[in-house]
Formats: C-alpha cells, structure tokens, sequence
C-alpha cells in the first residue's frame, strides 16, 4: 500500500533551514530515508498506542520533527529531557533557557511553547464553569500544569459564585524566584468587581518544595481579614511545587 503525503510531512516545507545544525537547505527536499522510516513509526505507535506506549524522548521527537524536518532530532531530545528532567520540563522551559540549548532556534521553541499553551487551556476547560467541589482534582491537575514549572513566583486568584462554580482565574502579579507581591485590598476589591463569593489563592514556588514561608501564612492571614469583612469567603491557599501542592486549609492554617 502506497503511502499518502502526511500533513506534518508538507507542513516541515515551510521552514527554510534545519536548526539542528543552522544550516540552508533545499526547500521540499526529502530527508533520509532512515529518518523517514523512523518518524513513520513512531508515529504509528502514537496513533496506535496513544501517549503510553512513547517515553518521554520519543513523544518529544514527535514535537520537533516539525521544527527540524530533515534530520535526526533524537540527540536533542535526549539533552533537553538531561537539562529539564522530563518532557513537562523541557515544554515549560524558559524561553531565554531553550535558546541556550545548542541546536534550539525559533522554530523549536514555537513547537515546544505551541503545546504548553495547549496543555494550559485543555487543564482549564475542564475547571472554568464548574463547581470547584466535584472538579478538586482537576482544579489541582489545572495548578500543576499552569505553575509548577515556573521559574519565579506567580500568583493566582480563582474566584467562585455563590454555588462554588468557577466565575473567573486571573494572574495578579508575578514577582522573583522566592518572593511575589501582594495587596490584600487589590484582591478583594477585584472580587467585588467580578461579584464573587469566594476565592482561592494560589502561588506557585519554584524551588519545588511547596513549605509556606512565614511571609505566606501572614498574607493569607491579610486577604482573609480582609475578605471576611467584606462577606466573600476565603476557601483555601494552594501552594504549588514541582511534583506536589499544599493546602492552608488541609494543613490547618486557614
């Protein structure tokens, strides 16, 4: 059976050199036959065995064969997963960070940062307009994939109506790798505004380890004193590491 044009196939002509190697080449020439063959089958596997049956290396291939059509992407692979640990880190990377990586150009960070924005809004479809006590998990798989990854500190408000359902996410501020800040009166001034009931904080630290600062404990202790005067309730403060999150209110501290 003859094999049709593949649409990522006709889609690699559109980039006018290979950044493995930063070097010109023909527009529309063919790679390899090797490199054809092997990018076939992993693509069949993929189709086939979906995500499962690919480690980390391979499915990381399947992103960079459209950044780098004409060679082997396979040693890139492997030193991205060595600097950024695993494929989530190597997606959510820096940008400034990728572009150290020998090898690594526009087109590779496009295809890297194209399928971080698509795991971000597929993770918040699935908690946007629901209750947050039936969708918890998915509410944490949501923080995890937003956050865990960022290499300073952010914080988030998810603000709720009166039946729990989240009404809106929003960044309030971005700060340095261990300190972000925060203005309790802004916080609760913008739950006004949405007509929320309720919020969640949330704020990721990158060095991993989730542990609140005394500095956090003090600002949640502000926003809640200063939420609960105003009749809008402060369900939890979530603080996201690398591979765990940490709950004031399971902790005991709200």
């Amino acid at each position: 059976m003859t094999r049709g044009p593949h649409f990522s196939d006709s889609q690699a002509a559109l980039f006018d050199y290979d950044e493995s190697r930063a070097e010109p080449i023909q527009r529309g020439g063919a790679p390899p036959s090797y490199i054809r063959d092997h990018r076939a089958r992993l693509r069949e596997r993929f189709l086939v065995g979906g995500a499962d049956a690919l480690p980390d290396y391979e499915l990381l291939e399947l992103v960079l064969f459209r950044a780098i059509p004409r060679r082997d992407v396979k040693p890139l692979a492997r030193q991205l997963l060595d600097l950024f640990t695993d494929f989530n880190g190597v997606v959510s990377a820096p940008v400034t960070r990728l572009r150290e990586v020998s090898g690594v150009g526009d087109a590779v960070v496009t295809e890297l940062k194209i399928v971080e924005a698509s795991a971000h809004r597929l993770a918040r479809s699935r908690v946007m307009r629901k209750q947050v006590v039936s969708s918890w998990d998915a509410l944490l798989d949501y923080c995890q994939t937003a956050m865990a990854h960022g290499d300073i500190e952010q914080f988030r408000i998810l603000f709720l109506d009166r039946k729990n359902v989240l009404i809106a996410d929003e960044r309030q501020a971005r700060g340095t790798v261990d300190h972000v800040p925060v203005y309790p009166r802004e916080v609760v001034k913008r739950a006004l505004e949405l007509n929320a009931s309720a919020v969640i904080l949330v704020h990721n630290h990158p060095s991993g380890d989730p542990t609140p600062s005394q500095a956090d404990i003090e600002m949640t202790e502000q926003i809640q004193i200063a939420a609960e005067a105003l009749g809008i309730t402060l369900h939890d403060h979530l603080v996201i590491g690398k591979s765990r999150e940490l709950s004031f209110r399971a902790e005991g501290l709200l």
